[in-house]
């Protein structure tokens, strides 16, 4: 399996259902972790393009997303929950 970084702004028009869509689909990933506002990781089988596909049907034409596999790549953080850093030291 692979760990995608996914990263997003959602620009104008935005509504809270944008965001509800988007993060439903996120979180029906088995294993997913959300360090930052707009920033998640997830753990899964489907490549960066699938998931970029995926995200497109869910999202405004304008929004922008970025996704980049950080399977086995070296990191670091600061000021991240214990709860974060267990699920990133488990799944990176």
């Amino acid at each position: 399996m692979n760990t995608l970084l996914i990263s997003y702004d959602l620009l104008s028009p935005e509504t809270r259902n944008d965001y509800e869509v988007l993060i439903k689909y996120l979180k029906s990933f088995n294993f997913w972790a959300k360090p930052l506002l707009s920033l998640w990781l997830v753990k899964t089988d489907k490549s960066c393009d699938n998931v970029r596909d995926e995200i497109k049907l869910r999202i405004d034409s304008n929004d922008k997303v970025l996704i980049v596999d950080v399977t086995k790549r070296p990191w670091a953080t600061h000021n991240i929950s214990k709860e974060i850093l267990n699920w990133m030291h488990g799944n990176l």
